[in-house]
């Protein structure tokens, strides 16, 4: 009796920890609810349902530090803001000119217990009709002036059993592989995009926005469908330090009933900041040749000799050619001294400032500009950013001056990571090609690029998170397995290739995936796993504002239709659908051109025979239009020479009308659609 009457009067608290604080928000239309909480350890966690089917199952939050107690237990919620925003803004070239941003916003304010280190800790999410994004902010405050990052802490627990595309983070060839596609439970470590359907055909793609100044996150399996963020490590032991306050990069989740929505979404440019670069008007989507196809397929060099590509007599040969078809630039690689001996992961020998003996820089400029072409610039680095940094002012003010307006910039280091400069003069250090100085550096070329009104290009570059909103001139990447595999061996990129990157990689944005093989043929006349529709297809399924007509000028010059629809087709668009497509099968866009009422069709197709009935339900009422089609010829396969064949149309169509379409094994199709005859 009396032990019964001392308990009865000892609180409740001493025995149980109080439920948990838990905060709820959802999308503007009431389909996605989040849910922020703490657990009985004080570890926060996040979770999301959609239309009442828990998709995300609590999963937590917080970082692993390496000088401290990390940020992970301990915390309970403070305070919470809510907002809500609806804006529509304008890029300055796109796949659609106008994106419509309407989200609703909560900021949990986290406070651990002064036993645990007593931080702040916010947690700033986005929820959108088409995912959600959320991003840690770690405010000033005593004891934490410096965060050095081990790793993040962050899960994304799926809950639905599906299916993923994706690719091995942390590989010697950074981005550019074949995708897998496997159970989510076999995912190992990926790099984002991944993309998932699941089950119940509800589509997902997990992501990142606005990587500054942190390292690439990769996206790592802990067991199950449990995943951590994990980030790209650095030889200097933390794998970020940042000085508070700061923010990071916005996690992602895209979600969609289909294929179409995932690839239609604006969710990662909307978590972007606005344009930082005022007039932009310099920024010109164009399409461009050049002699790179005959030096990665090994007829022509970078090297000085014999074999060197980059001459001044071969250089006005297709300026030539670029005037008379209506090309914007001429890209030459090899231009530069440095290129002699074993440049290939080292770097230390390149000049970005001198041209070779044969190659006349002033003069080709000159004649570039006197016939309306420009010169697109190149700056490979070998991975040796620390030669590059060095003259990196220099290069860009000589381009400027020479009327350069435009450069692909490359990081080759295939044999090992990047060179950097290290604290020390002269010393230097190797790191990541996706970690926290690599990503200072794209940065760094992309404001010195834009001080002199340049375009930037990279190839091997970090993953694209929308930064050409803040950017508008770093204008494309590379950053997969592009063309350039094709010149090395026979179907050296499988058929169902490209149909997988539309719904992976372009996610992330613009590629310059460099199409236009119209020869069909790499080097040693390996074949490509493509029938020449599929080439025009191409410039429909895969988007970038500047567009390669890849192949030997010859070999354009034979294909006279084919080439006056590469001349035409836009690089810049007003409108974008996809309205035909499933993910790694096949993905057929219509696309309506900037400058003018024209709509285009077209897309690219997997190893898989198909007949689709396309509906011209996007065309503007009451017109009629004259539609040119590219298509696959009776019997064309990309497994035979029948790859060549290709067949013409023309039709008048409306709005409402349908068209049959038959796609052959790795082919595609090309169609203009222009108002009246």
């Amino acid at each position: 009796m009396a032990l019964s009457l001392l308990l009865a009067l000892v609180p409740a608290s001493a025995f149980a920890q109080a439920a948990p604080r838990a905060e709820t928000a959802a999308s503007p239309d009431g389909s996605i609810v989040l849910t922020v909480s703490t657990d009985n350890d004080g570890r926060p966690t996040w979770s999301i349902s959609r239309r009442g089917k828990l998709l995300i199952a609590p999963s937590k939050l917080g970082f692993i530090l390496t000088d401290g107690i990390g940020l992970q237990r301990g915390f309970a919620i403070d305070t919470v803001e809510r907002a809500r925003a609806s804006s529509r803004w304008e890029q300055p070239w796109g796949e659609r000119r106008f994106v419509h941003d309407v989200h609703n916003e909560l900021l949990v304010r986290l406070r651990q217990d002064a036993s645990w280190g007593g931080h702040a800790m916010n947690v700033r999410f986005r929820l959108f009709d088409d995912g959600i994004g959320f991003r840690y902010e770690l405010p000033t405050q005593p004891g934490l002036a410096t965060a050095r990052i081990a790793d993040e802490f962050t899960e994304f627990d799926i809950v639905p059993k599906g299916t993923a595309w994706w690719i091995t983070g942390g590989e010697w060839n950074r981005y550019e592989q074949v995708y897998q596609k496997t159970p989510i439970e076999a995912v190992a470590t990926a790099h984002t995009p991944i993309t998932m359907r699941l089950d119940d055909g509800t589509h997902l793609s997990f992501h990142e926005a606005a990587l500054v100044d942190y390292a690439g996150m990769w996206f790592k399996r802990a067991e199950g469908q449990k995943f951590r963020a994990t980030l790209s490590p650095s030889s200097r032991g933390p794998r970020v330090v940042r000085d508070l306050p700061f923010a990071t990069p916005w996690r992602t989740v895209r979600i969609a009933d289909t294929a179409a929505g995932l690839v239609e979404s604006d969710l990662e440019l909307n978590l972007n900041e606005p344009n930082k670069l005022g007039d932009v008007s310099w920024v010109k989507p164009m399409k461009y040749i050049g002699i790179w196809w005959g030096m990665i397929r090994g007829d022509w060099s970078w090297a000085e000799g014999p074999r060197h590509g980059a001459t001044t007599a071969r250089t006005k040969q297709y300026i030539d050619f670029a005037a008379k078809h209506g090309f914007g630039g001429v890209l030459v690689e090899g231009w530069n001294k440095g290129w002699d001996g074993n440049w290939f992961g080292h770097g230390d020998r390149f000049s970005f400032t001198q041209p070779t003996a044969d190659f006349d820089l002033a003069g080709v400029t000159d004649y570039a500009r006197k016939k309306g072409v420009t010169l697109i610039g190149h700056h490979e680095t070998g991975g040796n950013i620390a030669v590059y940094e060095a003259q990196l002012d220099d290069a860009m003010k000589l381009y400027a001056r020479l009327g350069v307006r435009a450069v692909k910039t490359g990081y080759v280091a295939d044999a090992g990571g990047i060179i950097a400069p290290g604290d020390a003069p002269g010393e230097t250090r190797m790191e990541w090609h996706d970690g926290q100085r690599q990503v200072q550096h794209h940065l760094k070329v992309v404001e010195t690029a834009a001080k002199y009104r340049i375009a930037v290009n990279p190839h091997e570059p970090v993953k694209d998170t929308g930064l050409r909103r803040t950017y508008p001139n770093w204008v494309a990447r590379e950053g997969a397995r592009g063309m350039e595999y094709n010149a090395w061996g026979a179907f050296a990129n499988d058929p169902d290739h490209e149909p997988t990157l539309v719904y992976t990689r372009m996610l992330s944005g613009p590629m310059d995936f460099t199409p236009g093989v119209l020869s069909l043929e790499g080097a040693n006349k390996a074949p490509l796993a493509s029938t020449l529709a599929k080439q025009l297809g191409l410039y429909l399924a895969i988007y970038s504002p500047i567009q390669m007509a890849a192949d030997f000028i010859e070999n354009l010059e034979a294909h006279p239709r084919e080439l006056d629809f590469i001349a035409k087709v836009p690089a810049d668009w007003s409108e974008s659908r996809l309205i035909a497509g499933e993910v790694g099968d096949y993905a057929i866009f219509a696309r309506k051109d900037r400058a003018s009422a024209d709509w285009y069709v077209g897309g690219v197709n997997d190893a898989t025979e198909r007949t689709l009935t396309l509906q011209f339900d996007f065309l503007d009422p009451g017109k009629t239009y004259t539609a040119t089609i590219y298509k696959d010829g009776d019997g064309a396969t990309y497994l035979t020479d029948a790859r060549h064949r290709i067949a013409y149309d023309t039709i008048r169509v409306k709005r409402g009308d349908t068209y049959r379409l038959w796609l052959a094994p790795g082919g595609g199709a090309a169609m203009r659609l222009h108002p009246g005859r």
